[in-house]
């Protein structure tokens, strides 16, 4: 458990420029929650350059970052990985780079850390490959929802993968069992997205007018009596962005606690779907060092083929 008894002025290299302050600051106050990092920026104890930032603040070569002392309570630090997990992670994967990995991100494992998770699949990995001296999300999955995710292992890589991610040059495919017949036809939605706080610190997502602009296509993979398998790929990628766009299409994922309608929840139940049926199953991205096209591919879990199996009954 890293703690810092003393104000710390920290000068930005040229080769930092780029990252997220709230990255920065994982990897600087090593053991601290990301909740609690979101809580020391948000409350100006953390300055670039003597002003406040925000969280997803970009560091620039020549900043000045005040990282403020941190003390953490022993229920805040980041607790060791079981060795139940440690053998998941090491399983989970797929392809792996010089500068690079994919994984197979099990459903029910949050990327990240804090806000009641003690530990997420970020600081678990680090722990478990601690023969790597970087390792950061290029892209983020909603904790309920498994498949391809990719990880960057030097500060030049991830650079290189969020700038491919900016210009649309990832391509992000998932598999999505919908309740209803979803139409042939109905290939894209573009309803605008807006986050909100809907009680006890949940955030959820709704269509809205003001909201960001967002578009997913999609296609159908298979039809089935009360329910279709759908492929989506995000073009942008806003929260819950493909569960919201399809539940306000009328055909909302199974296994969506939050989205869900009194029909889907219903059909839910019938299929046994016992979690998001959401799988980022297929990814192309360009080799950061050559840009020539990777592409990675996460078999659907036995749980979800099982769901498929019951819905063609």
């Amino acid at each position: 458990m890293a703690e810092g008894r003393e104000v710390q002025w920290v000068d930005i290299a040229p080769e930092q420029a780029g990252q997220r302050i709230d990255n920065f600051l994982m990897t600087r106050l090593k053991g601290a929650p990301r909740a609690l990092i979101y809580r020391i920026v948000r409350k100006g104890e953390v300055r670039v350059n003597k002003k406040r930032v925000k969280v997803d603040y970009r560091l620039q070569g020549g900043d000045v970052v005040r990282v403020p002392p941190l003390r953490l309570a022993p229920r805040e630090a980041v607790k060791e990985v079981s060795d139940n997990l440690r053998d998941v992670l090491l399983g989970s994967v797929i392809m792996e780079g010089p500068d690079w990995l994919v994984l197979n991100k099990p459903s029910g494992l949050a990327v990240h850390g804090g806000s009641g998770v003690k530990i997420g699949l970020i600081e678990a990995l680090r722990q478990v490959r601690d023969d790597l001296s970087f390792l950061e999300l290029v892209h983020r999955l909603d904790r309920d929802t498994s498949g391809c995710l990719l990880l960057a292992k030097s500060r030049e890589a991830l650079l290189a993968l969020n700038t491919s991610l900016k210009q649309h040059a990832m391509e992000k495919r998932y598999l999505a069992l919908v309740s209803g017949r979803w139409p042939a036809r109905k290939t894209y939605e573009s309803a605008r997205l807006d986050r909100y706080d809907a009680g006890n610190g949940e955030r959820r997502v709704r269509v809205d007018p003001e909201g960001k602009v967002s578009r997913t296509r999609f296609a159908v993979v298979e039809t089935f009596a009360r329910a279709t398998l759908i492929e989506a790929e995000p073009v942008t990628g806003r929260t819950h962005q493909i569960r919201v766009h399809a539940a306000h299409a009328g055909y909302p994922l199974l296994g969506d606690d939050k989205y869900a309608s009194r029909d889907s929840h219903k059909l839910s139940q019938r299929l046994d779907v016992g979690r998001l049926f959401l799988h980022a199953h297929a990814l192309t991205f360009p080799e950061p060092t050559n840009g020539r096209p990777v592409t990675v591919k996460a078999r659907l879990p036995e749980a979800l083929e099982a769901v498929l199996q019951r819905a063609r009954q």
